[in-house]
């Protein structure tokens, strides 16, 4: 900070990459001019960084200050006289993210300073929050403060001195949320700038440049291919899905592609968020676009896989004008019987035999040359009535488009994906090719441990042993944790979430006894709100009032998941009992298929939390019978029983 303020205006200015504001030259100098003379004390000990780059939020902290053991994280609202809880989570957030993310600032001690100039002196308080990680609770202080702040925190952090080259060779690393993805992806991002790429993933970008040489292989040959991604619970596949089709969003170019899904509560999220950041950042570039055009735009490589299927029925011989469509959660495709009733019921089509992945795959076909259907592929992730699995899509194949060729996982072969003989069958076909690259084998979304999905997987399973060693391993980085008591829980979520970490409540679509809880699974909510909108609106999932169920939040992610487990997936002298509630009281459920989906269902609502989740199963009530403690004492006794803490 010896250089004066105009040489160093004018490197922050050469530097930023947006038009520079009269409001912003003056916020630079005011906060060059503060920090000079606040830092006098410390001037040889550390190293300032202005307008530091956070790169999965798209943001940058205005002062990044490393002094000795510390890394103090500073956000100025020049001429602010309070301190607003939007600003105070800002800064936590940039905290996190170092803290989460950066590889050199995972084991440091970091403080989060919001400076209102104007504003009134409030007490200094350097508080630990819950966690224990280093990170400390945001400190507020008006102009005079920032001293006694960073004196105060050098005096109760520990460590070694912060060397400056290595923390800065350190890489970041990030795991962002699926909408995060998505919106840095349509920003002009690459999947490689915004995953991790440490040697216990499997690297994203390897699987997406491997389904991009199919298609390119595709392309250059005139051929017509199915390629089939695998991934378990959380490991990107969607992701891989969205950086194929923002990299081909230009309607004249062969390679255009959309990306579709089933899934609408997913694809009306996206919709809205990538509209929303695309009206922020035309904003910021000085351009006026409306959120009614951003949409639009969003919606021409973004669909509803209905709709798309939709717009190929009104005339069966014109191709689409892609020739590349991605299937996200592609075993959800119907069967020959739900689509033959949905197209006579809801479309007026009677006779329709043709299952939901042989009439897309046919809709593809009807192009002269080429064609690439890439289906993403979750194992186990069916959870209504009249999904297909996978195994449709290569029995479709096998009869009716001997002509395609096919690239796939090798680890299609597995149980959880439900495609059997029919999958056996390719290893005799000559135009199937098996590629490894084609598998995501470890879930990205728990960043801090890796192995949640082996865990739920093991006490779906039933495999005691399994899930015990899975929890030894995950138990230390990812929180779990059990109640009988919903109001313990919500309050151990509020407790433990930080900045604007989301948390919400899930439970099953079955879950029809909760009512006396003030849940009812049958009450509309709107996942748009509850997914994108923030503590104040109290639609959002930060209310802890309305619910989300497994068809909500399918493909999507909360930092932190309160789990209520009804007695409709119960268990019982050593296996799970399955029941729907009919009327006035449970009814078991019989069919395997059924048995399925809702043991998926719990595998979807125990797999959303990136960063920790606690499970309620309830006391329940011996004068009502269909709450009686019997239903659920089994429950949560197991789950203890594996080694899960009680709160």
């Amino acid at each position: 900070m010896t250089k004066s303020v105009e040489t160093i205006l004018g490197e922050l200015a050469s530097n930023y990459p947006f038009a520079i504001e009269p409001t912003q030259r003056h916020a630079w100098q005011v906060q060059i001019r503060h920090l000079q003379q606040e830092l006098e004390p410390f001037r040889a000990q550390g190293k300032i960084y202005f307008e530091y780059d956070v790169p999965r939020m798209g943001k940058r902290i205005d002062v990044l200050l490393l002094l000795e053991q510390v890394i103090f994280v500073i956000e100025y609202k020049v001429g602010e006289k309070t301190y607003p809880a939007h600003a105070v989570a800002q800064v936590w957030d940039y905290a996190l993210d170092l803290k989460n993310f950066h590889e050199t600032s995972h084991h440091l001690s970091i403080v989060p300073v919001l400076i209102a100039t104007d504003g009134e002196s409030v007490p200094m308080v350097l508080e630990a929050d819950v966690l224990r990680d280093g990170i400390y609770k945001p400190v507020c202080t008006n102009s005079s403060g920032l001293g006694v702040v960073i004196r105060a925190a050098l005096d109760f952090c520990d460590g070694p001195s912060i060397d400056h080259k290595q923390w800065e060779s350190g890489r970041y690393a990030p795991t962002p949320t699926i909408v995060e993805a998505a919106m840095a992806l349509y920003a002009g991002h690459n999947v490689a700038n915004i995953s991790r790429s440490d040697s216990g993933a499997q690297n994203l970008s390897k699987t997406s440049k491997a389904v991009e040489r199919v298609i390119g292989s595709a392309q250059q040959n005139k051929r017509k291919v199915l390629c089939l991604v695998t991934g378990v619970p959380g490991a990107g596949k969607t992701l891989v899905g969205l950086n194929v089709a923002t990299l081909h969003t230009d309607p004249t170019n062969e390679l255009y592609s959309v990306y579709l899904s089933g899934n609408g509560p997913l694809v009306a999220i996206l919709h809205e968020a990538l509209a929303r950041d695309r009206v922020i950042r035309d904003g910021e570039q000085g351009v006026r676009t409306s959120k009614g055009q951003a949409r639009q735009a969003v919606k021409e490589f973004i669909q509803n896989v209905h709709h798309f299927r939709d717009d190929c029925l009104r005339d069966r011989s014109r191709p689409p004008i892609e020739h590349v469509a991605i299937f996200d959660e592609a075993q959800r495709a119907w069967n020959l019987e739900q689509t033959a009733a949905f197209m006579s019921r809801k479309k007026g089509v009677p006779n329709f035999n043709m299952s939901e992945p042989e009439f897309l795959l046919s809709c593809l076909d009807r192009h002269p040359d080429w064609a690439v259907v890439v289906c993403l592929v979750g194992g186990g992730q069916e959870i209504n009535t009249g999904e297909a699995g996978i195994g449709e899509w290569v029995g479709a194949i096998q009869r009716y488009f001997p002509h395609w060729y096919i690239h796939v996982s090798p680890r299609l072969h597995d149980s959880e994906y439900g495609a059997g003989q029919v999958v056996e069958s390719l290893s005799n076909r000559p135009q199937v090719t098996f590629d490894d690259d084609l598998h995501l084998n470890v879930s990205m979304r728990s960043f801090r441990a890796e192995h949640v999905s082996a865990w739920v997987k093991a006490v779906l399973d039933l495999e005691h042993e399994d899930a015990q060693r899975a929890w030894s391993s995950i138990r230390d980085k990812y929180r779990i944790r059990l109640t009988r008591d919903l109001s313990v829980a919500k309050r151990w979520l509020k407790e433990h979430a930080r900045g604007t970490e989301r948390y919400g409540m899930v439970v099953s679509s079955q879950a029809e006894r909760l009512k006396p809880h003030a849940i009812d699974v049958r009450s509309p909510m709107d996942p748009v709100h509850w997914f994108l909108d923030d503590h104040s609106d109290v639609r959002s999932s930060y209310y802890l009032e309305d619910v989300a169920t497994e068809f909500h939040v399918q493909g999507l992610e909360l930092d932190w998941a309160c789990v209520v487990w009804d007695g409709d997936f119960r268990h019982n002298e050593g296996s799970w009992k399955h029941h729907s509630f009919v009327g006035s009281r449970w009814q078991n459920i019989h069919k395997p298929e059924r048995q399925m989906y809702l043991k998926n269902a719990y595998r979807v609502l125990l797999t959303r939390a990136r960063q920790g989740m606690v499970i309620v199963v309830p006391q329940g009530d011996l004068g009502d019978p269909t709450r009686a403690p019997e239903f659920y004492d089994g429950t949560f006794q197991y789950l203890q029983s594996l080694g899960v803490p009680v709160i």
